[in-house]
């Protein structure tokens, strides 16, 4: 016998998701759109499929890593992203830092909840001319490491210089301006903004 197959399409009435990386916002924006539709996609709604969730995500990301990056112009300083202190939520990260891969622009991916004083110290080691900072949510979104950074500058007196800070994530979208930053709100846009601030 057969084994029996619907023909028919997966049904769209979901509700809207509370997922660990929550679609349409942010740089997330086009990260989990390419995810199969159906059962797995539903697994990410609601708190029942978390097993499920982190699944997809994994696979999602080990993909991500996959992606080939090129080479790109010489004397470029690499861009450095991070989530900000408290916050897990990785993935978007991720599909930036494969995004520039391709373009060849160098990044460096300090992946989860990066303690401000370990953040500060990679901004002084590397000296990277565009830092990400990624909040998932409010309760992540803190100012603290955000005007430290600000503040920050580096090389020799006469020559100092300082990064671009952008924020991306939906935490930042009701979080009072910080003078200094700007914000990025899509991953192809915000690819863009990078390399417009890296190549001039």
């Amino acid at each position: 016998m057969r084994p029996y197959v619907s023909t028919r399409p997966p049904s769209r009435n979901c509700s809207t998701p509370r997922s660990r990386t929550r679609p349409g916002r942010g740089l997330g924006r086009g990260v989990r759109s390419r995810a199969p539709r159906g059962g797995a996609q539903a697994g990410l709604f609601g708190e029942r499929y978390v097993e499920v969730e982190h699944l997809l995500s994994w696979q999602i990301s080990s993909a991500v890593r996959r992606v080939r990056t090129v080479r790109g112009p010489a004397g470029i300083t690499a861009v450095l992203l991070a989530c900000v202190p408290g916050e897990q939520h990785t993935l978007p990260l991720e599909a930036l830092t494969a995004a520039l891969g391709r373009r060849g622009l160098p990044a460096r991916m300090f992946g989860a909840a990066l303690p401000a004083e370990a953040l500060c110290a990679a901004v002084r080691r590397i000296g990277p001319s565009v830092v990400v900072l990624w909040a998932q949510s409010r309760s992540t979104a803190d100012r603290a490491p955000v005007q430290l950074l600000s503040g920050m500058e580096w090389g020799l007196r006469g020559a100092r210089a300082r990064p671009a800070l952008l924020l991306a994530g939906p935490g930042w979208t009701t979080t009072p301006h910080v003078p200094g930053t700007g914000r990025l709100h899509g991953l192809r846009s915000g690819t863009g903004v990078v390399e417009s601030l890296l190549l001039g």
